[in-house]
């Protein structure tokens, strides 16, 4: 073990930081981790297991160059206050690449995040696996996919801090199998290297804006800012287990914003949930949480901005949330929301959602896409939730796209909301009426906050009170 004390002066995690200076630029202190064996250490042969001649050298090069025997540092370290291990890629020593001994290294530091339930924080730099070591380099990502799914079953978070580059088999196991991924502006970043990639490759798809853009990471974070981001993450997602087999209280749903008064008629309840003034997520999101952190994109290639998703903290506790924005929610927008709802489920965190969409998006490149297959992944997320699921409708309720994020049995709405089988002008046109009998229709659908909780549908209509189970009359003037 090293001991390193706390220091007051460390250098911004930078792009090209030793893998101690990127250590020191984002934690309090740290304790180096040793890896040990029950056994001592077989001599390993001569240029390494594929006899590549020049590789001893080679790393006795590295050695020198760098100060490190091997491409990654592992450590015990605190962060904000936060305990966590964090393992940090050597670039000067053989392009941070993988080989046996850096997959013995990170096998011991996921084993020591489970032995003592930590979270993990990689610090990636890596070109991929070792070529002198042949496919024993290689296959040392089955064994990082290997831990890294044990701590995943074990409930503790992974994230990864993608650095330059990240490519080849680091992106595709500690860094794109993290829960959530965040990346230093400008750093490369995909599963081809600069060498490999076809001649005429967009360098913007290698990069960490560009996979930002594609949704396949949550945020670029300045490097000034890396160190504040990594401790809020902490502090949320790393919070003391509660007893084996309690489940976590349920998310209060949220008091009303808008107006307080319920409409009169179906075509009413319409006008008032699609009024621009009406308070949207944002503005639940803000008097809900005390502070928050978002996740962003699908992880398959699209991103949706009218679907925010992450973790905020609100009376000493962190809650998930997935938020429609009033737009038509996207394929990868319920890609996301899933993604959010399994990972506070494994993390054993209660989510709440807010319902606000027309409906899904039905134009063709959504059903390219999979829109189907997607709002019904988002539909099985919310029914196989071991966690306790909170929604409350605050604006418009499309049809099965808001369906899908609608918890079952535990779906409240403001009085400025709406929820309907279909759209009111939609209904009228199947049947084949004219534009006359629109409203008409609506108050057919039955789609009044009053009108779906006489129908069982919602629990409650929410008020500006804070008390969470506030319930407004229903029926103010026999209405």
């Amino acid at each position: 073990m090293h001991e390193h004390a706390p220091h007051h002066a460390a250098p911004l995690p930078s792009l090209r930081l030793t893998a101690r200076q990127a250590i020191a630029a984002i934690t309090d202190s740290y304790t180096e981790l040793t890896p040990t064996t029950a056994a001592p250490a077989p001599t390993p042969p001569a240029d390494g297991p594929l006899g590549w001649y020049g590789y001893d050298a080679s790393r006795e090069r590295a050695r020198a160059r760098t100060g490190e025997d091997e491409s990654v540092l592992t450590a015990r370290a605190t962060i904000g206050g936060t305990e966590a291990v964090v393992l940090s890629f050597e670039f000067g020593y053989l392009g941070g690449s993988l080989g046996e001994r850096t997959g013995d290294r990170l096998e011991a530091a996921y084993t020591t995040a489970r032995e003592q339930r930590l979270p993990l924080v990689s610090l990636i730099a890596t070109g991929g696996s070792r070529m002198q070591e042949g496919m024993r380099a290689l296959s040392q990502l089955q064994r990082v996919a290997g831990q890294s799914a044990l701590n995943r079953a074990a409930g503790l978070p992974q994230i990864a801090v993608l650095r330059d580059p990240t490519t080849g088999g680091g992106w595709a196991t500690l860094g794109a199998g993290a829960d959530v991924i965040l990346a230093l502006p400008g750093a490369q970043v995909g599963f081809a290297g600069s060498r490999v990639r076809p001649p005429d490759a967009d360098p913007a798809a290698y990069s960490a804006e560009g996979q930002f853009a594609a949704g396949q990471v949550d945020a670029v974070v300045p490097a000034d800012e890396l160190r504040a981001t990594l401790q809020r993450w902490l502090h949320l997602l790393a919070e003391t287990p509660r007893p084996s087999g309690e489940p976590p209280l349920p998310a209060p749903p949220p008091s009303a914003l808008g107006t307080t008064g319920l409409p009169e008629t179906g075509w009413d309840a319409v006008i008032r949930a699609r009024a621009t003034d009406r308070p949207r997520a944002e503005s639940y999101l803000r008097a809900y949480f005390d502070d928050w952190e978002e996740l962003s994109g699908d992880r398959c290639g699209g991103r949706d901005p009218g679907m925010r998703c992450g973790f905020g903290h609100r009376a000493g506790r962190t809650i998930a949330f997935a938020a429609q924005c009033g737009t038509a929610t996207r394929p990868a927008g319920f890609r996301t929301a899933t993604r959010l709802i399994r990972l506070a489920d494994r993390l054993g965190l209660p989510v709440l959602t807010l319902v606000d969409t027309p409906g899904a998006a039905n134009d063709a490149d959504a059903e390219r896409t999979g829109a189907g297959a997607a709002i019904a992944d988002t539909f099985a997320a919310l029914a196989s939730a071991r966690v306790p699921v909170t929604s409350l409708l605050i604006g418009e309720g499309g049809s099965g796209g808001a369906l899908a994020l609608a918890a079952p049995g535990r779906l409240w709405a403001t009085p400025d909301s709406y929820f309907s089988v279909i759209a009111p002008e939609m209904a009228a046109a199947i049947l084949k009426r004219g534009t006359d009998e629109i409203q008409h229709t609506a108050d057919q659908l039955r789609i009044r906050p009053q009108d779906l909780l006489e129908l069982g549908v919602i629990r409650g209509i929410v008020d500006p009170d804070p008390d969470p189970d506030g319930i407004i009359d229903p029926d103010p003037g026999g209405g």
